[in-house]
């Protein structure tokens, strides 16, 4: 059963959202039809995973990409570049604060309109994913596969109903934080 990627990320949808969608999982895409083995097979598609792939068709490799959810994984759609673009904003706001032990003047009240740095956010997220959009993967002469990845065999991975057969495979799904069963 395929997952609404519009329920699974974390951001609602605007312009810039439906944007970001088009590139990083268009919503008419038909995944290819497995022709032969993969040199490569590369299970994700955030930072890691886009690099092995581009790398790998570089090299003259036959590749496909699988990916779940959004191309650019965590980083791109909810993590390392919205979190940066907020940090900034809210970086500046504080300089601004702090004009007068620099020399500038400041107004008596400042204003935070946060739903236009959210929207600057999503501008910005929507501007970088356009980088590793599905038509630049395919261009690269990557197949391009959504649907969530299981291995059936030694040689073979199974995505949405479809059996790939590779010579090499590439788990780039991401990590998640955890705390070390030390004492102190």
């Amino acid at each position: 059963m395929s997952r609404d990627r519009t329920r699974t990320t974390a951001f609602p949808v605007d312009h810039n959202d439906i944007e970001l969608i088009k590139s990083a999982h268009p919503p008419h895409w038909k995944n290819p039809q497995p022709d032969g083995p993969y040199n490569l097979v590369v299970i994700g598609a955030g930072p890691a995973g886009l690099t092995a792939a581009y790398e790998a068709a570089g090299l003259g490799a036959r590749v496909a990409l699988i990916e779940r959810n959004l191309i650019g994984g965590t980083c791109v759609n909810v993590g390392c570049i919205p979190s940066k673009s907020i940090i900034r904003t809210a970086r500046l706001y504080a300089d601004m604060r702090d004009a007068e032990n620099f020399g500038g003047d400041m107004p008596d009240r400042l204003h935070v309109n946060f739903q236009r740095a959210m929207t600057r956010m999503r501008q910005i997220r929507q501007r970088i994913s356009r980088a590793d959009a599905a038509g630049s993967l395919v261009s690269e002469g990557i197949d391009l596969y959504f649907g969530e990845a299981r291995f059936s065999g030694r040689d073979t991975v199974t995505v949405a109903g479809q059996i790939l057969r590779f010579r090499k495979a590439l788990i780039a799904t991401g990590a998640r934080p955890r705390l070390p069963t030390i004492p102190g």
